[in-house]
């Protein structure tokens, strides 16, 4: 293999590795706040949404061993509106829960494995 094939196939790799880390939705801020008997939870999520074909459609609050609590799907594209805010109410966390997990799924990728760990104050 020649050194000039070898370089092309180096930077179509970075380059690869570099967009699919860019295409990741990324959480940038969380709060937890209790409402009545369930929280509230508000996420915003900045994602290079592009239109239908590949958007952030949705985040979930997990627990310390993964079980689902609420999901939030995103049903349209925020091409023009980044990054941006969405809340899920009555959202029911076991007692005694101390930290939930937050992370994003965007359209094409699926679920992004960083989570975001949000502390309760009860």
């Amino acid at each position: 293999m020649t050194c000039f094939l070898r370089s092309v196939i180096a930077a179509l790799l970075i380059c690869s590795a570099t967009a699919t880390l860019a295409d990741a939705p990324e959480i940038i801020t969380v709060s937890a706040e209790r409402s009545g008997m369930g929280w509230r939870i508000d996420v915003t999520i900045r994602h290079n949404d592009t239109g239908w074909d590949h958007y952030a459609d949705g985040w979930e609050i997990l627990d310390a061993n993964g079980k689902r609590l609420g999901l939030r799907k995103l049903m349209h594209p925020h091409v023009d509106e980044q990054p941006f805010t969405r809340s899920l109410r009555s959202v029911m966390v076991p007692d005694g829960t101390e930290v939930i997990y937050i992370r994003a799924r965007c359209s094409t990728d699926g679920w992004h494995g960083d989570q975001v760990a949000v502390p309760l104050s009860h």
